[in-house]
């Protein structure tokens, strides 16, 4: 079973839920900084969750506890662009350990992955909603607790499609 994206709503199995896409909408051709979220269909990678805020369900898929020093490049002149880096790092990157709550719990959308486009986008997650904001930079948020009771359904055979 694959997760639909179609505008605002989030449709998996049973489940219809509220979810923020990126400010500039769908795209197909994204490019880094355009607050688009990119259109098609991709696999999902590991779960990565803060062990000190989050009480992680049990899930399918692999998980990654988030330490102070990880980021993920958005530096297109990086050989690691979009993907997990330690900090710091002399190339630009998108801290993973926040004060705010977005990134206690993600799953990795495998957008621009293998192969990487240079300038293509980076950094593509399915994360926590931000209270104050109804769009993301690219990226697709729901609630903490819609995000949590999906989780443990997702396997790795699971594809997410945003049209």
């Amino acid at each position: 079973m694959n997760i639909k994206i179609k505008k605002t709503i989030f449709l998996y199995k049973n489940y219809k839920l509220k979810c923020c896409i990126g400010k500039s909408g769908i795209k197909k051709n994204r490019k880094e900084g355009d607050l688009s979220t990119p259109k098609g269909i991709f696999r999902l990678g590991p779960i990565y969750y803060r062990k000190d805020r989050i009480n992680l369900p049990k899930c399918k898929i692999k998980k990654i506890v988030i330490k102070k020093n990880m980021g993920w490049c958005d530096d297109s002149k990086s050989k690691s662009y979009n993907r997990q880096i330690k900090l710091p790092s002399k190339f630009g990157a998108e801290r993973l350990y926040r004060k705010d709550n977005i990134y206690d719990i993600f799953v990795n959308i495998k957008y621009n992955y293998n192969p990487t486009r240079k300038k293509g986008g980076s950094a593509i997650f399915l994360h926590i909603s931000n209270k104050k904001n109804k769009t993301t930079l690219g990226c697709i948020s729901l609630s903490e607790k819609d995000l949590l009771k999906i989780l443990p359904t997702i396997n790795k055979k699971t594809k997410i499609l945003i049209n």
